[in-house]
């Protein structure tokens, strides 16, 4: 059995834990693309989605490749993409027992 420290666990999991970090890693699932090219994805703002992408690298969860003058960002490795589509999978199980929580954040 893999013995993880809770603590790293949960720096982990942090990176699923914001709309806006859902949304790059979906956007960057199957193809990297650059700062610009997510921020258009997701129409929000390069400040706030440099923040975000930040945060994902500091999670594990993608990486980044410098050309000329542009990086672009994709999932770190075929694990993160399989757990984003198994996140999909259970989600789709329990959807109506998450729609009826009433301790979620929105």
């Amino acid at each position: 059995m893999i013995n993880i420290d809770i603590d790293t666990k949960m720096k982990f999991l942090h990176g699923f834990s914001h709309k806006t970090r859902i949304l790059i890693l979906e956007s960057i699932k199957e193809e990297e693309k650059t700062v610009s090219q997510i921020v258009d994805d997701l129409n929000g703002n390069q400040s706030n989605i440099s923040q975000h992408l930040s945060c994902l690298k500091g999670c594990g969860l993608i990486v980044g490749r410098q050309d000329g003058k542009y990086v672009y960002y994709r999932a770190r490795n075929q694990l993160v993409r399989d757990l984003l589509t198994m996140f999909d999978v259970v989600l789709e199980d329990v959807q109506n027992d998450i729609a009826s929580c009433k301790n979620h954040i929105e």
